[in-house]
């Protein structure tokens, strides 16, 4: 689920990015100071707090999504703030400009929350009091921890004494409820809110649960973890380009063959690709049953492999097979992956087709589907035409990124086309024009689904199966994190919003058949874990681990 320098394409089982590496901006860093055992005036309690200094020409703003931003610059100086970055990561020598974006311009970037001052107590503790009762009902009432996390209520001053010193073992005494996926929420939250200190601190108890060969969240935890630290060290895009956990494998990035392993291991375990595949060739064999010419643009080409069990089926048509022809959309993950370009498809599947005896043509579109332009599909007269979307969408750029608008820009480019039928399949998560903190807890959700979805098909030693989760997935949750504005490609959105942007242009729902349904109930029957679940919903095929969606299925036409 990769595509030029601004807008990357990548499935969000395979992200491999190839961004280019940027000066950060001192402007938007901020200025801190740590002040030990500052004493509370109202309280008398001890701890470490951290005071900021406001940067004067820059507004200050609300939302119910944030408190109030303020930015300045950082003191070197500090203690904590030598010894946090000192230990940057290896693999991210520079620091990505884009991903520290400015806070008051972005149209998602509302979390940038400063530490307290007494400028914008009233307000700052009103946004925690909301904050407060959201995380209650996420995480419950009985969370010590958090009750411990008290506020002055005169100076507005967060205080935040009881990570410092503890280990994990003094906190689950504190807090017995106290769990990993806890403990990874209470660090998110302490980052939303600008306490350095405190998100290092649960950085450092952190680092000791998480494990790439532990249970699913330990693993999704080293990543998370490494998505948190990024976050923080404004790296989110280069480590994004070389992600080192903090036990792993190797910075290298993996040749092309190893790539290709790894993305066909995830292929064989999970459903995910082949629901995708499954359900979209069932769709557009169905529609295109009486059609002696076929055209199928596909932006999200890889390695072709869906297109050999469509010319095989469609090899067998009574009456003889019609003429197939692919336009195949690239991007860089793909390139890397087959070894080359597009040539390389082609090959393939001209080969594959004359084994089937199926007349067949390939037309190579080598370019991000954000570059797209009508001349580039090379359409033509007397074909039916079929638009393919797996995994793809999400990656382009809405509004809230760019004036292009290339997500909507896109879907009204294929309709002046008057496909036939349009297939999408899209992660059923909502991360597009969420705030930080709200993201974060959205991708933990669904990522725990998933890995403990590729849990059960790999024992947890599996060496390849650490490599595939690195290489694969684990790129897309740290930019999910880390990064902000046009460097934050992973931008998903849910069912009910991707109806809203068709029927803005133009589209009208394709009712999916039950023969279609049936044929994806077979493939989770017959090769995955019966904790698949598929569902009929809304007009759509819902596909599920448990009672988590984790992606759907729709069909479209003119």
């Amino acid at each position: 689920m990769q595509t030029s320098q601004e807008h990357h394409s990548s499935s969000s089982l395979h992200g491999l990015y190839h961004q280019p590496l940027q000066e950060i901006d001192p402007y938007c860093v901020q200025h801190f100071q740590i002040i030990e055992n500052n004493v509370c005036p109202d309280t008398g309690s001890q701890g470490t707090t951290v005071s900021f200094q406001p940067y004067p020409e820059q507004p200050q703003f609300f939302t119910l999504d944030s408190s109030p931003a303020t930015v300045g610059y950082i003191d070197y100086n500090s203690p904590s703030a030598t010894s946090f970055l000192s230990n940057r990561s290896p693999f991210s020598p520079q620091v990505s400009q884009s991903c520290l974006s400015d806070q008051h311009h972005s149209p998602d970037n509302t979390y940038g929350s400063p530490a307290s001052g007494s400028s914008v107590a009233d307000n700052g503790n009103e946004f925690k009091h909301k904050l407060r009762e959201i995380e209650i009902s996420l995480l419950g009432s009985e969370s010590g921890i958090v009750d411990s996390c008290h506020y002055c209520p005169n100076s507005g001053i967060h205080k935040a004494t009881f990570v410092s010193g503890c280990d994990w073992n003094q906190l689950v005494q504190m807090d017995p409820s106290l769990d990993l996926r806890k403990g990874l929420i209470y660090c998110a939250d302490a980052i939303a809110r600008d306490e350095l200190t405190t998100a290092v601190d649960w950085m450092e108890l952190l680092g000791k649960q998480v494990s790439v060969s532990g249970e699913p969240i330990q693993r999704l935890g080293a990543y998370m973890l490494e998505g948190l630290r990024a976050r923080l060290e404004r790296s989110g895009s280069s480590i994004y380009k070389a992600l080192k956990c903090v036990e792993p494998t190797s910075s290298v990035e993996p040749t092309s063959s190893e790539l290709k392993s790894y993305m066909t291991i995830l292929y064989q375990i999970c459903p995910y690709w082949q629901f995708a595949y499954k359900s979209s060739n069932a769709v557009i064999e169905e529609v295109m049953a009486n059609e002696p010419r076929i055209h199928i643009i596909d932006f999200q080409i890889a390695q072709g492999t869906q297109w050999e069990h469509l010319i095989h089926s469609l090899a067998c048509r009574p009456g003889g097979p019609p003429l197939v022809r692919i336009t195949g959309v690239d991007d860089s993950q793909s390139f890397h992956a087959r070894g080359g370009g597009l040539d390389i498809v082609k090959q393939r599947l001209t080969k594959y087709a004359e084994s089937c005896r199926v007349p067949f043509e390939f037309h190579n579109a080598a370019m991000s589907g954000c570059e797209v332009v009508r001349e580039n599909l090379n359409v033509q007269p007397g074909e039916a035409l079929a638009v393919n979307f797996p995994y793809v969408l999400h990656h382009m750029p809405d509004e809230s990124v760019s004036t292009q608008n290339h997500r909507d820009r896109l879907l009204r480019l294929v309709k002046s086309l008057s496909p036939k039928v349009v297939t999408i399949v899209e992660q059923e998560s909502n991360t597009n024009t969420s705030p930080f903190f709200t993201r974060f807890l959205e991708t933990l959700d669904y990522y725990t689904a998933m890995f403990e979805s590729i849990d059960v098909a790999r024992p947890r030693n599996d060496k390849q199966r650490i490599s595939a989760e690195q290489h694969c997935v684990a790129r897309d949750i740290v930019n999910m994190i880390a990064c902000e504005n046009a460097e934050r490609v992973e931008r998903h959105e849910l069912l009910g919003k991707w109806i809203r942007r068709l029927s803005m242009a133009g589209f009208t729902r394709y009712p999916l058949s039950t023969s279609v349904t049936n044929i994806v109930n077979n493939l989770l029957k017959q090769q995955f874990h019966e904790n698949y679940r598929l569902e009929k919903r809304d007009g759509a095929l819902y596909l599920s681990w448990l009672e988590r969606n984790m992606a759907t299925s729709s069909a479209w036409r003119c």
